[in-house]
């Protein structure tokens, strides 16, 4: 049998656990829609942790990126889930991507990139335009550093702009949200097992 797949959810939120989120929320239910196609996963809140600034893969002392970076790595899926502030993506993701840059120089056992065969969705929700602008910004980003990108692979949500309703606040999920949703779950676990099953050769 093949082995169990795993996806890892990191949400940018800037607001610090227990505190609700509309990204948390979107990232639960990409999960879901992953979980139906055999992918087990879990989220983490990068604004919880301590991740230090700069570019390296561990900032010393005090730096809790290591860790973070050794569930990626561990990971075959990758939801990378960011609020949206002045159209811009949220400075903690930011900072992830900062971090994730330290991939460039790392190579696995084959010599390869070391997030080759992995893959990468998004998850963008705010009350303003910026959705993609921000999945271009992240998916060039997470796309150089070795993630591969299934066919419409993001899921946003923009709320009206200058208004106060969230995305958690709404009473059920758009129907265009949850169309975007069950096909980037079909198809990045659809990319992540074809990955599992044959790789891309060394460089």
């Amino acid at each position: 049998m093949d082995a169990q797949l795993t996806a890892l959810a990191i949400n940018c939120t800037l607001k610090p656990s227990p505190a609700d989120s509309s990204s948390e929320l979107l990232g639960r239910q990409i999960l879901k829609a992953l979980a139906e196609h055999g992918v087990i996963g879990t989220m983490v809140r990068a604004v919880d942790h301590t991740l230090l600034p700069g570019v390296g893969k561990d900032m010393g002392q005090g730096d809790e990126w290591p860790a973070l970076r050794a569930q990626v790595l561990a990971a075959d899926v990758l939801v990378f889930l960011t609020p949206t502030w002045l159209g811009q993506h949220s400075s903690i993701a930011q900072r992830v991507l900062e971090r994730l840059d330290a991939e460039l120089s790392e190579t696995d056992a084959r010599g390869r990139p070391t997030l080759f065969d992995k893959v990468a969705i998004a998850g963008i929700v705010g009350n303003e335009d910026g959705a993609h602008h921000i999945a271009a910004i992240l998916f060039q980003s997470l796309n150089d550093v070795g993630f591969s990108i299934p066919a419409q692979g993001s899921v946003y949500w923009n709320g009206e702009a200058m208004q106060q309703t969230d995305y958690k606040d709404l009473p059920e999920t758009p129907e265009k949200v949850a169309q975007a949703t069950a096909t980037a779950a079909a198809d990045a676990a659809h990319l992540a097992r074809l990955l599992r099953g044959q790789g891309y050769s060394a460089v």
